[in-house]
């Protein structure tokens, strides 16, 4: 029973990840997006894009590397990704931090199999980690399309962040991001992105 405690103590601790709001929008631009919205997200856009990683990927250990990669957000927050002096300060220390006390709850070998899933995701060297993290900047991309850029506007993203942030999406999927680049390309063209 005490196994299913620490697995049941966990479960509710993460209920708590439905609270951490983010930067972006859904794509009505009606509200902005949770945690647990951007990871359930994911794991759906992992399942129907698999073809679309440059190379064969496990699918079900990529679903459950982005269904967790955020958890830490608990208690390290949401940083939000064009906030660079929060991203270079504390942000990797934070999220650290926080998978040593969220992982632990569970029982120990469960809390070694997500933290070696969320270290995994974080290191973005394998291609399930690559294409989880294709994902996870691509998502971002297609919901401000879809809301009329709502997000750049508010946060005046220029073109040149979300390139650099996007530096190896290609290394998950070429097709992807050569499908997200052009979306890109064209809130530039419309004034969503500002061009500098």
């Amino acid at each position: 029973m005490k196994r299913l405690q620490q697995q049941i103590e966990f479960i509710l601790e993460i209920d708590k990840l439905k609270k951490i709001i983010r930067q972006n929008y859904l794509a009505d631009g009606s509200r902005k997006e949770s945690d647990t919205d951007h990871s359930w997200h994911l794991a759906i856009m992992c399942f129907l894009l698999e073809e679309y990683a440059n190379e064969k990927i496990d699918v079900l250990k990529t679903m459950k590397m982005v269904l967790i990669h955020d958890i830490v957000e608990i208690d390290a927050g949401d940083t939000y990704a064009y906030d660079e002096s929060a991203n270079a300060n504390d942000k990797r220390k934070r999220e650290v931090l926080a998978a040593d006390r969220i992982f632990n709850i569970l029982p120990q070998d469960q809390a070694k199999t997500m933290r070696d899933l969320w270290d995994e995701f974080e290191e973005g060297k394998t291609m399930e980690a690559k294409f989880a993290n294709a994902l996870d900047k691509i998502q971002p991309a297609l919901l401000n399309d879809a809301s009329g850029g709502k997000s750049w506007l508010e946060h005046g993203v220029a073109h040149t962040q979300i390139l650099k942030r996007n530096e190896k999406t290609s290394e998950g999927s070429k097709v992807l991001w050569k499908y997200i680049k052009e979306i890109i390309e064209k809130n530039v063209i419309v004034g969503k992105i500002i061009n500098k």
